[in-house]
């Protein structure tokens, strides 16, 4: 079995066929035992204790918000239930008129992600993904005209019967690597990460690239270094907004370090013992560190340390 990454690993099954079926979807969003994730402004509700969980509320607790016809998604089934994102977001601007508080407190999904449990946690990625992408395509992108929702919230379709067209949930391919060189591996920062913090070099894959192509390009372009072969590890959804990091080893052919400015602060060479250290000190910003485990970045480097 592959390695699960956070915001991966989902129990939902998505029910891509039965979707489709409105008078389907009519009766589970009625469903006695149907469960509903609130999310109010792209924060979930989650239930406090020694792990967070997240606060699932029944149908009387958001019917309000469903007779003000407030985008509701659904997520999948779990055990034959079926599971629904709703946007709240209409209900107060500010925390402390933010609805729904008796039930639950309301957490960002990256902080969430990090004390919960590994199926809450992908769970919450798609949630917010797709809450998100709704919030940002009211109207379609061919005629400006208002689109509707479709497929329980994996489609919108322009409503001007003219144009008509249909729009769908994206996701944005990133790729992030450790270049290698026999027992070091090129770790760059940029200005805006916490003190000394090092992580993977990481880039958008663009039109007509390949993941290899996209890994050579990039890391030339931010450390000049010219990179050969490249191997897929893992990946990573990553849901701020709706990317897909996909973790690779690349293999470096030069080793001299040309940093672009725009891009970096500085990029080094570390030991494998230096990495090490790092990873285990991703707490403590008075030494030099990795991201925290939830990263990608941090399992590379564990990855590339156990010798995958």
């Amino acid at each position: 079995m592959e390695f699960i990454n956070t915001f991966a690993g989902s129990p939902l099954n998505r029910m891509g066929n039965e979707r489709r079926n409105k008078q389907w979807l009519k009766e589970e969003i009625n469903g006695a035992a149907t469960c509903f994730l609130p999310m109010w402004q792209l924060r979930a509700l989650m239930m406090p204790g020694d792990n967070l969980r997240i606060g699932w509320c029944r149908k009387e607790d958001v019917q309000r918000f469903l007779n003000q016809g407030a985008t509701t998604l659904l997520l999948g089934q779990i055990n034959g239930v079926s599971h629904f994102a709703i946007d709240v977001s209409s209900a107060g601007s500010h925390r402390k008129d933010a609805p729904l508080q008796e039930y639950g407190k309301w957490v960002d999904v990256r902080s969430a992600a990090a004390s919960c449990s590994g199926g809450d946690a992908a769970i919450l990625a798609q949630a917010r993904s797709m809450l998100d992408w709704h919030a940002r395509h009211g109207f379609c992108s061919v005629c400006g005209k208002p689109s509707e929702m479709g497929e329980a919230g994996y489609s919108r379709k322009c409503e001007d019967e003219d144009c008509g067209a249909m729009h769908f949930p994206r996701t944005d391919p990133v790729t992030i690597m450790l270049v290698l060189d026999s027992e070091r591996c090129l770790l760059g920062r940029q200005r805006i990460f916490a003190p000394n913090s090092y992580s993977a070099l990481a880039g958008f894959m663009e039109p007509g690239e390949t993941i290899e192509e996209t890994v050579r390009r990039e890391v030339f372009e931010e450390a000049g270094i010219k990179v050969g072969d490249v191997r897929y590890i893992f990946s990573q959804p990553w849901p701020f907004p709706s990317s897909l990091m996909m973790g690779c080893f690349a293999t470096a052919e030069t080793t001299e370090i040309n940093v672009d400015p725009e891009e970096l602060e500085e990029a080094r060479w570390f030991s494998r013992d230096e990495v090490h250290d790092m990873v285990n000190s991703w707490q403590d910003q008075s030494r030099l560190r990795m991201p925290a485990p939830l990263a990608i970045a941090h399992q590379l480097a564990q990855a590339w340390l156990r010798g995958d």
